[in-house]
């Protein structure tokens, strides 16, 4: 009668972890697939004007949420299997490679995007001298191979000879103790590097950001607070939907497995896709093309045209 009980509660664990998982996907791709949709047409309108460095670097995390978004239907089959693989491996391969590097590639672009906001606003000659198209795109391009070189792990792990697993009910779970003496140390640098490193990052410019803005009398407070909800969304998605996923990476390599909770922790980085939208709405100048008052391209422009301009009459 006990082991029945203990049976049964498992089967029920089991149950409401896979719903959650397939509800939590389904109101990610239905919310997250559209908004994302209508940012990238909002790109496509902007080709006509000159695009800021942070429209590259925001288009790219729009590609990446939609990469994300394209794949999640997979995941949804996993979970309406009760987490068991009933595809080909090698689609097995290829959706955790791109779950993986679209999370890791959307926190880097984040960082990046407060890095050129913080220049923008802190050394608006510097970022005046850097609006050429070719940086944020080669910042791009580093950040995706940074990306794709880390989470080749998810190939290695699962097709190098002396690894593979022959159990291939399930994709990328249930680790053989070889797998994880490779994938914990692993996930532990992803931890340090592309988690721990841009968050360090985003904290710090937007701080300096918020500072600043605040000792300029000339701005605002309309604006100063519309640069602040900005900057604590995009300090939010770190928080809610990066940091705890990455914290499993550190949990799961001090107790030497993965945590069962880690499940979850995946399920809150899908809603990434639901909140870059609003930030792209905020942080984007394709949705202020019309807005003279823009805190940080306006005065940033203007700033530095004035400095350009006492430095030349100086000389």
């Amino acid at each position: 009668m006990v082991e029945y009980s203990c049976w049964q509660r498992s089967v029920m664990e089991s149950v409401v972890k896979n719903e959650v998982l397939l509800s939590g996907y389904i109101v990610s791709f239905l919310i997250g697939f559209p908004s994302n949709l209508l940012a990238l047409y909002g790109f496509c309108v902007k080709i006509h004007c000159k695009p800021l460095p942070t429209d590259i670097l925001l288009l790219n995390l729009i590609v990446s949420d939609l990469l994300f978004l394209i794949i999640l239907p997979l995941k949804m089959h996993e979970a309406a299997s009760e987490m068991k693989w009933n595809l080909p491996d090698f689609m097995c391969s290829i959706t955790a490679f791109t779950f993986f590097t679209t999370i890791y590639t959307s926190s880097l672009l984040l960082m990046a995007v407060s890095v050129v906001r913080y220049i923008a606003v802190a050394f608006p000659i510097t970022y005046h001298k850097l609006q050429k198209p070719v940086y944020p795109v080669v910042i791009s391009a580093v950040i995706w191979l940074i990306s794709v070189m880390h989470c080749s792990i998810t190939f290695i792990i699962q097709h190098h000879p002396f690894l593979a697993s022959a159990n291939s009910s399930v994709c990328y779970e249930n680790f053989t103790e070889k797998q994880l003496e490779v994938l914990l140390p692993v996930r532990l640098e992803f931890f340090l590097v592309l988690c721990l490193f841009p968050l360090g990052i985003s904290i710090y410019c937007y701080l300096r950001l918020i500072v600043i803005l605040y000792s300029r009398p000339r701005i605002s407070k309309m604006q100063k607070k519309k640069a602040i909800g900005m900057a604590l969304g995009t300090l939010a998605v770190f928080l809610i939907c990066v940091l705890p996923y990455n914290l499993s990476h550190l949990v799961g390599y001090f107790e030497g497995k993965s945590p069962e909770w880690r499940y979850y922790t995946l399920l809150l980085s899908t809603f990434n896709t639901c909140i870059d939208p609003i930030i792209f709405y905020f942080s984007s100048s394709i949705f202020q093309c019309n807005n003279k008052k823009s805190v940080f391209r306006k005065y940033g422009l203007n700033a530095a045209k004035l400095q350009h301009g006492q430095g030349t009459s100086s000389s």
